[in-house]
């Protein structure tokens, strides 16, 4: 049997992401190698300081800051005011990983914001941000990555003018289809295109800090002078300001993501808050660097003008060697699409279509999931610019931090007695919550389309809900058609559960040799 919304019964496999032989090993190396058998498999704990670290500046550092600095100077007004912005970006971003750390030991479960809300305001939340997940979050942040991948790449064989709406269009759909095929293909050849990709985004980085230190040096820097960096073009409104926080906001997007993790970090308690107070500090640090060196460089109609920030800061200052830029940032740009693609929700808990938690018999790749989210990437690429996108999901963004740390809040009332090995002080919630509130008002009061209509993507998941996941007594053609697709599926894509069950594991003698049916068995 295979299961739908609510987590029915299901086909068992012997396949596990990272070791998809093992369980076959023991089951055939001899007749007591079941005694072998864990009765309770856990997560290592593996992750120390260091790594903590590396993953959260990993996470955060990406395609923002080749992005949204356009965005943020043109919503703030002046150039004073938008490093400002991307400092105080920073510190929110700070205040809330805070907030993830108390929630991160107190409810120990790997998943995120996802286990949080469903631990504390239970299934309906916890599903609604999971549907914004798989609607919104991947997709759009995946389609803005390939959009600023095709920009760069274009920009240099287009210098006088935009790329054409359909160049970037396509080179953004091939170099997604190709990483999907990638990562269907094979977790070791994705890793290592991560691992490869990621000395672009900081080759990137570290060139246009260096050469922006070496303008200011040269004393270039009349545009950085408090007179001249606070003379508006416009003056700006609250909503505007909002505006520019969100923009920057996209390019701190990760810094929860050590949350998704937290069974694996050795004594959470001392290395999570640790890792918060080096990683954020210094991202705001390079972020800020950044920036000052793109206005040591530019003027601010130089940078509002520019399609891609980086090139136009390379055909400025690096001459001959200006080639490097797009190249570096087009690099980044490909790796940051490959890491959000390793990072694609799969089912939890029965909230979403078994068959999303189904991985290849052989590679171990979560296929379907892949798939699905690819195809919404590419729609959402044909309908949305790039500037509107990153308001579109940062709002969404922001509105789930929001949720889930009104929840921390929440579960102290709730469980005043629970032992919390990390318990912030309390206005570290209460002023991100603040903040939070402001921003997300402004920004739905200046962009009432754009933030309003990924407000009704996720309350869409409402009926969903209530019709996949809270209604059992379904009707039995209903389960029937389920399991009818789930099973060509299963077939098209060779995909079977990632569980293995030692209790439920039949003799040996009843399983099939090699020449049978592989993808998966009866229970």
């Amino acid at each position: 049997m295979v299961a739908d919304m609510d987590g029915g019964k299901r086909k068992r496999s012997i396949c596990s992401r990272q070791e998809p032989l093992a369980a076959l090993k023991i089951l055939k190396d001899g007749n007591n190698k079941r005694d072998e058998i864990p009765d309770r498999v856990t997560l290592k704990k593996e992750i120390g300081l260091l790594s903590a670290c590396t993953i959260i500046i990993g996470n955060i550092i990406g395609s923002g800051i080749f992005i949204s600095p356009k965005g943020v100077l043109e919503h703030s007004g002046s150039v004073g005011l938008a490093l400002i912005v991307w400092i105080l970006g920073g510190c929110i971003a700070a205040l809330g990983s805070l907030c993830y750390a108390e929630l991160g030991v107190t409810i120990p479960k790997s998943g995120g914001d996802y286990s949080y809300v469903t631990e504390i305001f239970g299934g309906l939340v916890g599903f609604l941000l999971l549907w914004s997940a798989v609607l919104i979050m991947y997709p759009t942040t995946l389609a803005v990555i390939a959009l600023t991948f095709s920009n760069y790449v274009l920009q240099p064989v287009f210098p006088d003018c935009v790329p054409p709406y359909m160049a970037t269009r396509l080179l953004s759909t091939v170099c997604l289809l190709f990483l999907t095929w990638v990562n269907c293909s094979s977790v070791r050849l994705a890793t290592r295109i991560q691992d490869v990709f990621t000395v672009g985004k900081l080759a990137a980085l570290g060139l246009i800090i260096v050469v922006g230190l070496v303008q200011i040096c040269k004393g270039n820097y009349e545009g950085l002078t408090p007179q001249v960096a606070f003379e508006f073009s416009t003056t700006p409104s609250v909503g505007q300001i909002a505006l520019a926080f969100l923009q920057a906001s996209f390019a701190f997007s990760g810094w929860n993501f050590l949350n998704y993790v937290t069974e694996e970090v050795v004594e959470p308690r001392r290395n999570l808050p640790r890792a918060i107070y080096i990683s954020i500090p210094l991202v705001t640090f390079v972020y800020t660097l950044t920036n000052i060196a793109y206005f040591s460089a530019m003027s601010p109609e130089e940078l509002l003008s520019s399609n891609a920030v980086a090139v136009t800061f390379g055909e400025k200052l690096l001459g001959m060697f200006s080639v490097i830029m797009p190249i570096s940032v087009a690099l980044s740009t490909f790796g940051g699409i490959n890491d959000w693609l390793c990072l694609n929700p799969q089912g939890c808990k029965g909230h979403l279509p078994s068959l999303l938690a189904m991985i290849h018999f052989k590679n171990c790749t979560p296929i379907p999931a892949l798939l699905c989210c690819c195809t919404a990437t590419i729609v959402i690429l044909c309908i949305g610019e790039t500037h509107n996108l990153i308001n579109y999901v940062s709002f969404i963004n922001y509105l789930s931090y929001g949720v889930t740390i009104a929840g921390l809040l929440y579960y102290r009332w709730k469980k005043p007695k629970l032992y919390r090995p990390i318990k912030v002080n309390l206005l570290v919630p209460i002023t991100y919550l603040m903040f939070w509130a402001l921003l997300l008002g402004f920004s739905l009061y200046s962009e009432p389309v754009v933030c309003g209509v990924g407000l009704v993507i996720m309350l869409t998941g409402v009926p969903v809900y209530f019709l996949g996941v809270h209604w059992k007594a379904k009707p039995k053609c209903i389960y029937d058609f389920i399991e009818s697709a789930t099973y060509v599926a299963q077939r098209l894509c060779f995909v079977v559960f990632p569980q293995f069950d030692p209790i439920e594991i039949s003799p040996i003698e009843e399983w099939p040799d090699k020449s049978s049916d592989t993808l998966s068995r009866k229970s």
